[in-house]
């Protein structure tokens, strides 16, 4: 504790005006789950960027998602790193219900989807390789089609691991399967497993015990974020095939949520929790990364991620390892400040709900401006500017760095950046659920075994 008063009472010298507004809170604890994106928490802390602004910060890390979202509902955490789906379903309640709200994007990209060695090698001739021999990415889900008819002949489910019905990763290995022509399967209101009607069936397993899951074969392959898909590369058990950043370039990832209750009663301290995490943010990715070897080292604590720093490393610095020995360059596989990532754009949220819509976990059609509404109502994007304001006036971020005069939504995501060549326009949600090939449309709802309408 002594520690900790100095440290407090250094940095307190170094940005007074932190304290120039009175926290209504101090004392706070926040949830993470061991995956790599959780890293502006960690830094946050490792840096003194919380207690720069007063806050005496506990950070916990959680068993499973459900346990994460309970603690932040029940007040045992005062906010954490989650899913961007979570405070979407909860606020709309699907699943367990309360309003739960974001005003700081956590990062983007940090996933990847990874299969057997086994279903490797059964994927490989499907799939077109360079002039060096490698094979050619991004690697369409159309490579595994052919292995999925050939269990389904045989009479064996081809099953996949997810880590949560609304993750990211999820809807990135639904998508991934649809726009190889597979059907990952439908949710309904009686039927919540999403395997209607299902060629591959998914199933949750929670982020670290993935590689043991491959491993033990219960499953075939598997969606989650970082170390999870390296840790499979190192173990010489699995190949991850696609990163989410050629499934969709840039694409969101967590978010960091706490209920509207604890925004609305500590509007002080909810501020200051977002300087800090925008301060840890920047220190990540400034001067290209050069941090990322500290941020790894922070990362590996068994506190925090506690997987080698080596597979931490093999992702986190700029490259991504598919097979054994095949490193290539990605830079931004892991984004946290940059492209605007920290900024809760309302066409995440978007995003997000359309793809509850297109596999039934949103039962029925909805009008545009549902989408719109929802999205306000989680997405929070007038705390971030506040925050980020007064970071630019304390001379510790810059006044470009942030999009001030934004409504909120992004530009139109251009086909190209999608592996299925379809844009997606945040403003237009049902007509880009009318453009997907595979999933619920207009009026239709999933009835029984079927799709009607």
């Amino acid at each position: 504790m002594n520690k900790l008063l100095i440290a407090l009472a250094a940095s307190t010298a170094l940005v007074s005006p932190a304290f120039a507004q009175d926290l209504e809170k101090d004392e706070l604890t926040f949830g993470f789950i061991k995956l790599t994106d959780m890293a502006p928490l960690a830094v946050a802390y490792e840096q003194g960027y919380f207690l720069d602004e007063g806050l005496f910060v506990t950070l916990e890390a959680q068993a499973n998602w459900k346990v994460l979202l309970d603690g932040v509902i029940g007040g045992q955490l005062d906010g954490a790193h989650m899913l961007a789906g979570q405070p979407l379903a909860a606020t709309i309640g699907y699943g367990t219900e309360a309003h739960i709200i974001t005003p700081f994007s956590m990062d983007l990209n940090g996933n990847g989807i990874t299969v057997s060695n086994a279903i490797w090698d059964e994927m490989k001739p499907n799939i077109p390789t360079n002039a060096d021999g490698l094979p050619q990415h991004p690697i369409s889900a159309e490579a595994l089609a052919p292995v999925v008819e050939k269990y389904k002949s045989e009479g064996k489910p081809f099953n996949m691991g997810m880590v949560f019905p609304v993750s990211t990763h999820n809807y990135e290995l639904r998508y991934w399967l649809a726009a190889g022509g597979l059907e990952p399967g439908y949710y309904s209101p009686e039927n919540v497993t999403g395997q209607i009607g299902a060629d591959v069936l998914l199933s949750v397993t929670p982020p670290p015990q993935m590689p043991a899951t491959l491993e033990a074969g219960t499953i075939y392959g598997y969606s989650v974020g970082e170390p999870w898909n390296q840790a499979a590369v190192f173990k010489g058990i699995g190949v991850p095939v696609i990163t989410d950043y050629e499934l969709w370039k840039n694409n969101p990832e967590k978010v960091f949520g706490m209920t509207a209750e604890f925004a609305e009663e500590n509007p002080n301290t909810t501020k200051a929790v977002v300087k800090a995490l925008i301060r840890a943010a920047i220190w990540l990715d400034e001067n290209d990364n050069a941090n990322r070897m500290e941020a790894v080292e922070i990362l590996s604590k068994p506190e925090y991620v506690g997987a080698d720093a080596e597979v931490i490393a093999n992702s986190m610095t700029g490259t991504f390892e598919y097979e054994k020995g095949d490193k290539r360059e990605v830079p931004d596989f892991n984004v946290f400040f940059r492209y605007n990532a920290t900024y809760p754009f309302y066409s995440d949220a978007v995003w997000y709900l359309t793809q509850m819509r297109r596999w039934g976990q949103i039962a029925e059609a909805k009008p545009d401006s549902w989408y719109d509404e929802i999205a306000k109502s989680v997405y929070k994007p007038e705390i971030y500017l506040e925050a980020a304001r007064a970071l630019v006036d304390e001379g510790l971020a810059s006044e470009e760095d942030f999009p001030w005069d934004s409504d909120g939504y992004k530009a139109a995501t251009p086909a190209e950046d999608v592996i299925d060549g379809i844009a997606y326009d945040g403003k237009a949600p049902n007509a880009y659920l009318e453009s997907l090939p595979i999933g619920l449309k207009g009026e239709q709802t999933v009835v029984g075994t079927e799709i009607k309408g």
